[in-house]
């Protein structure tokens, strides 16, 4: 066992574990151990299948320091005018350098992959088998504790058959022959974009089957982009319809009214309110598929039928199962981010998890009382249905105000690409944003006040 002396152990290396330590390094001056049980950093980008890309624009994640991507907008294709996305690959390899060039390369930061932290400063590698015993001086970061769990690295929530086949998404790619028929579990960005791949490798839509247990609401790409404009227009319209609504549902249905949110059917109210983007484009091509099921969930798959909660059905005896499945993301309870000598990463505002990781990093380097760090930032829920949207819209708007409301955090936070709703120092007289910050500031008071309300109706 070897011993040594650290002022922090981030537990870690994927997008938070990443975001916290290069801010906090860039306003301090520590030592941090970044610990991650994968091989390299990246976190379940490691494991994301090949044809994933960002469904946000690429300079909302990352660091703070360091721009994912050019900043520029698509100027070809069906998303032209709207900012560029990163592909998994481009994503790790930026990884990859902000940890050789920003964190090993200052000589503040030590990367020991391949180990499973055990608790307080103890990890052990699972290579060697070789443990490590620190003194932390400081805290340990969890930035694991939101960490989404997906179909690469868990079984299928249901069982399997003899003689059926069954494949997670990422082996899509990798199938030797065409099969008759792709069925595809799932009613997340996972399975929406498993559908548009196979249509996009011209399966015929009417040999794609979509096992959909709900329906989803999902962002509406053009409206959540890297211009502040357009982005406070948005949460402008989100605290709009909040007033005008009567329950959770009316609320997402006025918030289509307004283009911030799209379903894929219409004729349906959907139940799912994880709400990832999704661009016209997208939506036009998932409407294409009219083999549907909506049964629930799976629970078993056999050769030639799947079994479902609310009943059965046949597919062809060839049929390829794509396991779309996985749970995604977490829903543990809120905790304080700063309890004792344990720092928990967890988003402040709404749906930006890097730009929160990176502001806990940011306020751990500049603020010295513990309690004054929780004042200011307070965490934020991730939104299953309609009703917990309201309330992590309430929560995080709330959260923004903490932290907003110090002259030197705002200053930063206005800097930082990471952060969708930025008032950089040169557009502060520009009409189209200040425009933009008049509505909001005029529809969120009385725009809160109604999303309590809805929060409530479960």
């Amino acid at each position: 066992m070897t011993a040594d002396e650290v002022d922090y152990l981030v537990v870690g290396a994927g997008a938070a574990g990443m975001a916290f330590t290069d801010a906090l390094i860039d306003h301090a001056d520590v030592s941090v151990a970044l610990v991650d049980r994968r091989y390299g950093v990246g976190g379940h980008w490691l494991d994301a299948y090949p044809f994933v890309r960002l469904h946000q624009a690429a300079s909302f994640y990352g660091v703070a320091s360091t721009l994912l991507g050019s900043g520029s907008l698509q100027t070809s294709g069906p998303e032209a005018g709207l900012a560029e996305r990163s592909t998994a690959p481009e994503i790790l390899a930026y990884y990859a350098r902000v940890l050789r060039e920003r964190m090993t390369g200052s000589g503040k930061v030590t990367f020991h992959p391949h180990c499973e932290h055990l608790g307080g400063g103890e990890f052990v590698s699972r290579v060697s088998g070789r443990r490590h015993q620190l003194r932390v001086r400081r805290a340990v970061v969890d930035a694991r504790y939101l960490s989404p769990v997906i179909p690469a690295i868990a079984p299928p929530p249901f069982e399997v058959g003899y003689g059926a086949k069954v494949v997670p998404v990422n082996d899509l790619v990798r199938l030797g022959g065409a099969s008759s028929q792709y069925v595809v579990v799932g009613s997340g960005k996972t399975a929406t974009d498993a559908c548009i791949w196979l249509l996009a490798n011209e399966v015929d839509p009417d040999a794609i089957r979509w096992v959909r247990p709900r329906e989803p609401w999902m962002q509406n790409r053009a409206r959540v982009q890297p211009d502040p404009a357009v982005f406070i227009d948005m949460a402008a319209d989100v605290m709009l319809s909040a007033t005008e609504a009567s329950t959770p549902d009316d609320f997402f249905l006025r918030l289509e009214e307004r283009e911030v949110m799209l379903r894929i059917d219409r004729s349906r109210t959907p139940t799912m309110a994880k709400a990832p983007t999704l661009a016209q484009w997208e939506l036009d091509t998932l409407r294409t598929l009219e083999d549907v099921v909506r049964l629930g969930h799976l629970r078993r798959v056999d050769r030639g039928r799947l079994v479902l909660d609310e009943g059965d059905t046949t597919t062809t005896p060839d049929a390829v199962v794509v396991h779309c499945a996985g749970e995604g993301l977490r829903y543990p309870p809120l905790t304080p981010i700063w309890d004792g000598a344990t720092i928990t990463l967890q988003p402040v505002r709404v749906g930006y998890p890097c730009f929160a990781a990176a502001l806990i990093g940011f306020v751990e380097a500049t603020v010295a009382d513990p309690a004054e760090k929780n004042r200011l930032c307070p965490p934020t829920p991730y939104s299953d249905t309609p009703a917990d949207f309201a309330r992590m819209q309430v929560l995080g708007t709330r959260a923004s105000a903490s932290f907003t409301s110090d002259p030197a955090i705002k200053a930063w936070a206005d800097t930082v690409p990471l952060n969708p709703a930025r008032i950089p120092p040169e557009r502060v007289d520009d009409p189209a944003l200040t425009g933009a910050v008049d509505r909001f500031r005029s529809h969120v008071g009385p725009g809160l006040e109604s999303l309590e309300t809805l929060s409530r109706m479960a």
